[in-house]
């Protein structure tokens, strides 16, 4: 490494952010640059470890060692070499990753690992910005179609490297946009479209088409395609979103975070409102979930004007820092705090939802709530050892007012109706299409990646399985393939 004290004289910088008070009246991103010379502080701060465990944390396998270097020499271009050696879409991951990499960090035994997902953002920036990112087109064309069903990141992971290896692929989108959730279920302020469409711009020119507005198994036919194209990849995400049936669920006002969410990014895209725009000026939000889509709910609201937000999980608060049951280089379960909760929220832990109240008129008015505690077989609270389960506290009942609640609690797998059931590929017991150690679904010629196949997840895994999906699709295609394979199908334990 350039700096072998690097670790020892610099201490982690958080990522810059704009002002709270400014970023809140508008839809731009939060996230504002880094300067160049703390930036090179940070990738110094990279140790020369014997084994750099942030690989086993990254399953795009990202050479980030080496890119750290290259950022403290300021060899740049070469850094964007080696970081597209790995990752299709590098400013996909370092704007919306966690970075579980970082969890993995050796430096983070006993310190604050790296600033990984930063270097890797600016690297990807500075290349843009230079012009460094050019079309790879094909020096030979295979005379082999595929077809895509999904444009999220693992549709496009696939379909840029199947282009590279030269076969003709095009994406179909459902929506009226290419990116998936990408594109409708990430909010403007916490990554601009442009960003999306700027990608774009270099798949078309490598060969890539795209056909949006088009739902296979509705309005395109199953037969037509796997008769017109040699094979196709289902990466269509885990779409289908986990419900409350609580007593009041009825009731006017309740909604899906995924009915929300995209209803502005349409908006910020330039759509006019349609009538029935949910919006949450000047009313009381309860958002239900205390995950990333919760956050993105919350950050949406304070935008509209929201009166008051509230967000509720079930489970208990996160530690501050690691649990002795949760050691490194295990991910760190933590107590976080996203950009959107320094904008203004009420965070509950360990809440149960009981029951949505209602006005004369049938709109929800209020949410009836309970305490509970974890507790083991034996009925003991506890936050340690044997199986637990969740417990009301006696005599916690309260009641939230509340005008619009959005349910935020993740995804059940993959929509079945209309494709799926058409193409009769087998599932598993989650729900899950199944695929063999090539990506194959039970479908000849028929492939799968990405949350459909592995449920909700992680942007940096449904990258990493296209990526190695398409490099099944290729060796099925041509007996043989020089693609990389980042990742084998997993039992979606990670």
């Amino acid at each position: 490494m350039a700096k072998v004290t690097g670790f020892m004289e610099y201490h982690r910088a958080k990522q810059p952010y704009r002002p709270v008070e400014e970023r809140i009246h508008d839809w731009n991103q939060v996230m504002a640059p880094w300067q160049i010379d703390p930036l090179k502080e940070q990738a110094a701060r990279c140790m020369d470890c014997g084994i750099p465990f942030c690989h086993q944390g990254c399953p795009l396998g990202n050479l980030i060692p080496d890119w750290n270097d290259l950022v403290y020499r300021d060899q740049w271009q070469n850094a964007i070499q080696r970081l597209h050696a790995t990752n299709n879409f590098p400013e996909f991951t370092g704007t919306l990753c966690p970075a579980p990499c970082e969890g993995s960090c050796v430096l983070g035994i006993n310190d604050d690992p790296v600033t990984i997902k930063g270097v890797e953002l600016t690297i990807i920036d500075k290349a843009f910005e230079n012009g460094w990112v050019q079309p790879h087109i094909a020096k030979k064309k295979t005379g082999k179609n595929v077809a895509i069903i999904g444009s999220g990141p693992a549709g496009l992971a696939a379909a840029q490297q199947l282009a590279r290896a030269g076969h003709d692929v095009t994406v179909f989108e459902r929506a009226d946009r290419i990116g998936g959730l990408l594109r409708y279920g990430i909010p403007e302020f916490k990554m601009e479209k442009k960003v999306i469409d700027r990608r774009m711009q270099q798949m078309i020119a490598e060969g890539v088409t795209f056909k949006t507005n088009t739902n296979v198994g509705e309005n395109i036919s199953v037969d037509d395609l796997r008769n017109e194209f040699d094979a196709l990849i289902l990466t269509g995400g885990a779409c289908a979103a986990r419900d409350l049936p609580a007593e009041g669920r009825e009731l006017n006002g309740i909604h899906q975070a995924m009915d929300f969410l995209p209803m502005q990014n349409r908006i910020c895209e330039g759509d006019s409102k349609p009538d029935n725009f949910i919006s949450a000026k000047d009313k009381h939000v309860v958002i239900i979930g205390g995950g990333d889509t919760g956050a993105d709910c919350l950050g949406t609201s304070n935008r509209q004007g929201a009166k008051s937000v509230h967000q509720l999980e079930i489970m208990p608060k996160p530690p501050e820092a690691r649990a002795e049951d949760n050691p490194w280089p295990e991910w760190p379960r933590v107590f976080r705090t996203a950009s959107a909760h320094e904008e203004g929220v009420e965070r509950c832990y360990s809440v149960s939802t009981k029951r949505f109240v209602g006005d004369e008129h049938g709109n929800v008015k209020g949410l009836e709530l309970v305490r509970v505690r974890m507790v083991n077989e034996d009925g003991r609270a506890t936050v340690n050892g044997g199986r637990l389960t969740l417990e009301e506290v006696p005599d916690s009942k309260e009641t939230l007012p509340c005008d619009l609640v959005l349910l935020a609690m993740g995804f059940l797998g993959p929509e079945k109706p209309g494709m799926l059931e058409q193409l009769d590929v087998e599932l598993d017991a989650r729900g899950n299409v199944v695929c063999d150690e090539n990506w194959m679904t039970n479908v000849d010629g028929v492939f799968t990646a990405g949350d459909m196949q592995r449920g909700q997840s992680l942007i940096v895994w449904a990258i990493a399985e296209g990526r190695s999906a398409a490099k099944g699709v290729d060796t099925y295609l041509m007996g043989q393939s020089e693609l990389p394979a980042p990742v084998a199908p997993t039992s979606r334990a990670q």
